[in-house]
């Protein structure tokens, strides 16, 4: 992490191998663990989990990951998975990485979970856009733009997410093309991160 700093470059820390150590119930350890120590190496953003798409995790679970990673001070809050509180002081915190298998209806999702402080990384998402890349990354663009400014407005993104998205297809022929392709692509398992 010094020479990133040294040399301006940003840092990113993936996950991948995380389950060998975070998803075994006899042994290892649990992701919070995890992004703590990811936080203290200086990392600038990491895969924390999405709820939706197919890094799954539990809700407040994955919250309470972001939480540790992004906040200075964070409370006691055993329902995120927070079992003391953590002041961070000065060490910098990281933005949290949003990946696997999301595309433009999780956009409603994500926006209400992560915010504006994250990374979303739309790999198929964008790519698997039936008029190529750029296509794939205006429709991405617009379902958040859409999505930012309705929970700016003061509605409510889960329940109103999918209207929202749709409304933004009148406007946006790329978010149509979009919409279509993804409309049937789910993800649904049980999730391994859990509270026990």
């Amino acid at each position: 992490s010094h020479y990133c700093r040294d040399n301006g470059l940003l840092l990113h820390i993936h996950r991948a191998m995380h389950a060998v150590i975070d998803r075994q119930k006899n042994h290892g350890m649990h992701f919070r663990v995890l992004a703590k120590a990811l936080r203290m190496s200086g990392g600038d953003h990491i895969h924390s989990g999405t709820v939706v798409g197919k890094l799954e995790g539990e809700r407040d679970i994955t919250l309470g990951f972001v939480d540790l990673l992004r906040d200075d001070f964070i409370e006691k809050d055993r329902s995120r998975g927070i079992y003391f509180t953590q002041d961070w002081v000065s060490l910098p915190g990281v933005l949290p990485v949003a990946s696997g298998g999301i595309h433009v209806w999780h956009m409603p999702a994500l926006t209400e979970i992560f915010g504006d402080d994250s990374v979303l990384q739309f790999g198929g998402g964008t790519l698997g856009h039936p008029w190529g890349n750029a296509p794939g990354a205006v429709a991405n663009r617009v379902a958040l733009e859409a999505c930012v400014q309705a929970r700016n407005e003061g509605r409510d993104l889960a329940r109103e997410g999918n209207e929202i998205i749709r409304r933004a297809c009148k406007w946006s022929p790329e978010l149509a093309a979009a919409c279509e392709v993804w409309k049937e692509i789910k993800f649904e398992f049980e999730a391994m991160d859990i509270l026990d």
